[in-house]
């Protein structure tokens, strides 16, 4: 029997339809039901294809454009090639009418922020206020059997998105509950594939995100990680990707996978210059995230993106990958060995020293393998993020999602079927032990460091290259995930910061990318060190599209 709340509740769902009957939870059925650029077509002389924030800033102060006319050039391309990429799962019908208002914002009083009338797109696990959050899982979904989640309220990171003029475009694909980091194919939306290779993996589960940003359908987008999933499909993808130090972000409003300990969002870019911009907007304290308040005196003064220089690699010394640190994905593969060492050159011309294998014989590998995940809190996580999607919303608790649904929601319940108690993981045995685990090993993280004199690590993201989107074609359903990923998942264990950047490419047109790693809080040097080599070496380049449907 359905109780009086959860009866009013589902009146609630019936009204809130009419807040996301004009959302498309497909982005291939609106982009090919009716045109998303309505109006008048974008002058011709915007090229929307690897363009900058700053050149956008350049434009909007030059009057060469406005934010619309911009937004209508990516729509258009999103409309064009969509179809074939599958990098989004809805999208913002307020896109436009966002942008008109940045105009007239910035006639009257000049640019809200740094990125106004920049276009991002948001990961459809962060929240914006009465639009679906899928989480790219079908029971989220009431177009394809679920019960839409209509979160009230933006994400923190969304509303500093906008405060900073950002015109958010859509939501991206990600596979169910963000839980793959190789591939991207959610019960939603289906599945992403790679711009520079369609038949290489695009890296989850940020997938849609790193789509959206490489085949320039929005110059910066938001992505989130567990393990892996901002970089490895930043390295799929040639992308600059930021995983921040845990609690340098806020994490309110963004659907959890292990909340308490290791879960970060963070930007995707095309420059280091872009991503540094989008971190000085998002990073933070907030008491909408109390443990952003660890980030209190940890960031620079000045922001991220004035750190950027030339020479800032010049003295620098690194620690590079090897047995000491990891067995899987080791050694490496002979053509990612080749670049690796191509890269290690490059380093090396710019002033920086190298020392191979710092962890080797320190015991770290095997210190690692003895604890190397999280306890359990899914549950406590999923209860604080339901909880703030407000009652309003059509749910914002497990039981009441059930009642309306008539189903079971797996991630909340155990083998035997039962709830799981939503117990703060600092309550439990198990949290202690897990805590007590990670101050080991980040200790030891930094005597290796501080014994080497090193100022940070400096990886290729993956040992191998782009594994191939369909592993075996006599078993499609057969999903591994097996990114080769080399930072992770122990930099997001221990809460340690990594900025991507590329470096080259492999025969098959897809990416080489390396990781810069350092110390907790240590963003603004990996960026600075990320910004000199990318400047050095201009490696990135744009993938090709091929216009269609699948």
């Amino acid at each position: 029997m359905i109780g009086p709340v959860r009866r009013t509740r589902m009146r609630r769902l019936a009204a809130s339809k009419a807040v996301v009957m004009a959302l498309p939870l497909c982005a291939g059925a609106a982009l090919h039901g009716a045109p998303l650029s309505a109006q008048a077509a974008p002058p011709a002389s915007i090229d929307v294809v690897e363009m900058t924030a700053a050149q956008l800033r350049e434009g909007y102060a030059s009057g060469a454009f406005t934010a619309e006319q911009v937004t209508r050039a990516f729509l258009d391309r999103i409309a064009q090639y969509e179809g074939r990429y599958n990098a989004f799962i809805s999208m913002n019908p307020e896109a436009l009418a966002d942008a008109q208002a940045l105009d007239v914002e910035y006639a009257g009083a000049g640019p809200r922020g740094p990125l106004h009338g920049v276009p991002v797109v948001v990961k459809d696990n962060i929240d914006m206020a009465g639009l679906v959050t899928t989480a790219g899982w079908e029971g989220f979904s009431s177009a394809h059997g679920g019960v839409d989640m209509i979160p009230q309220t933006d994400a923190p990171i969304v509303e500093r998105l906008r405060a900073a003029g950002a015109v958010i475009l859509g939501k991206t694909n990600m596979p169910d509950f963000a839980g793959h980091g190789t591939r991207t194919n959610s019960s939603v939306a289906g599945e992403t594939l790679n711009p520079y290779n369609l038949a290489k993996a695009p890296g989850g589960s940020s997938g849609g995100t790193a789509t959206a940003v490489n085949a320039s359908f929005a110059v910066l987008g938001l992505g989130t990680e567990t393990g892996g999933s901002i970089q490895n499909p930043a390295a799929a993808q040639a992308l600059v990707g930021v995983k921040p130090t845990y609690g340098l972000v806020p994490l309110a409003g963004v659907v959890p996978l292990s909340g308490s300990y290791v879960d970060v969002a963070g930007p995707l870019a095309r420059t280091v210059m872009d991503a540094a911009v989008a971190l000085d907007v998002l990073a933070g304290p907030t008491d909408d995230d109390l443990s952003t308040w660890a980030a209190a005196g940890n960031m620079p003064e000045a922001g991220y993106a004035a750190g950027l220089e030339r020479g800032a690699l010049a003295g620098r010394r690194f620690g590079l990958v090897g047995s000491g640190w990891r067995e899987r994905f080791l050694p490496l593969a002979p053509e990612t060995e080749v670049r690796y060492r191509e890269a290690i050159e490059a380093l090396e011309g710019l002033g920086a020293e190298t020392v191979e294998d710092p962890f080797l014989d320190s015991g770290f590998r095997e210190l690692y393998g003895e604890q190397s995940r999280a306890p359990t809190q899914s549950a406590y996580d999923l209860h604080v993020y339901l909880r703030r999607l407000g009652e309003a919303a059509p749910f914002d608790s497990v039981e009441e999602w059930e009642a309306l649904s008539g189903r079971s929601l797996p991630r909340a319940r155990n083998r035997e079927g039962e709830l799981n108690p939503p117990a703060r993981p600092s309550a439990t045995e198990g949290g202690d032990a897990f805590q007590a685990w990670r101050h080991e090993i980040l200790t030891l993280f930094r005597t290796v460091l501080a014994e080497h004199e090193l100022d940070g690590l400096f990886f290729p993201q993956a040992g191998a290259p782009a594994p191939d989107l369909v592993e075996d074609p006599e078993r499609p359903d057969f999903n591994p995930n097996n990114w080769p990923e080399l930072p992770s998942n122990i930099i997001n264990d221990i809460g340690l910061p990594v900025v991507t950047v590329p470096f080259g490419y492999y025969d098959d047109g897809t990416p080489f990318v390396l990781a810069f790693i350092g110390d907790r809080w240590s963003e603004a040097d990996l960026l600075r060190w990320a910004f000199d080599l990318e400047q050095a070496t201009g490696a990135r380049r744009a993938p090709t599209l091929e216009p269609g449907s699948r």
